[in-house]
């Protein structure tokens, strides 16, 4: 093998030193540049991105916050209305209830006093007949008829009792 033979090592190891130089050379002015500037690069892309994520999450967390403020305010709003709604329906319901109460009592009134007037009535009625049967009843016992203020005082004790 020619690689290993002695004289052939001299010429080798210029050639080593000759192609190590050109490589170390295209590596240090050429590709590692090259791939530093692209290193760089990529970082500063995900600096950028990890800016642009906290800077939407801020906006986000201000979005949240204002959404939540939206919703309390909104739910208390809501509360409030039907509170107010509440408010407003006891209310008619205790004027309506009012209303009726009154006509309910208007309506008692009057057929208390339509009552009365029926029982009075009625009484009258029943002294009359009370007296016409007490003067038919005397006269058919007795054969003799009785005077009208004598029913009449006959009756009225009779009720008395």
């Amino acid at each position: 093998m020619p690689q290993l033979n002695p004289l052939d090592w001299g010429p080798q190891l210029v050639w080593l030193v000759i192609t190590f130089a050109i490589l170390y050379g295209l590596m240090r002015w050429v590709a590692l540049p090259r791939i530093g500037g692209l290193i760089e690069m990529r970082h500063a892309h995900i600096a950028h991105d990890l800016a642009t994520a906290d800077k939407l999450r801020a906006e986000t967390d201000e979005a949240i916050a204002a959404y939540e403020q939206a919703l309390a305010e909104a739910k208390q709003r809501a509360h409030q209305i039907v509170e107010q709604g509440r408010t407003k329906l006891n209310e008619e319901a205790a004027a309506e209830r009012t209303r009726l109460e009154r006509e309910l009592a208007a309506k008692a009134a009057e057929a208390d006093a339509r009552i009365q007037a029926a029982t009075i009535s009625a009484l009258k009625e029943v002294n009359t007949v009370a007296a016409d049967v007490a003067a038919d009843i005397v006269r058919r016992l007795i054969g003799v008829a009785a005077t009208a203020p004598e029913i009449t005082k006959a009756v009225a004790a009779a009720r008395e009792k």
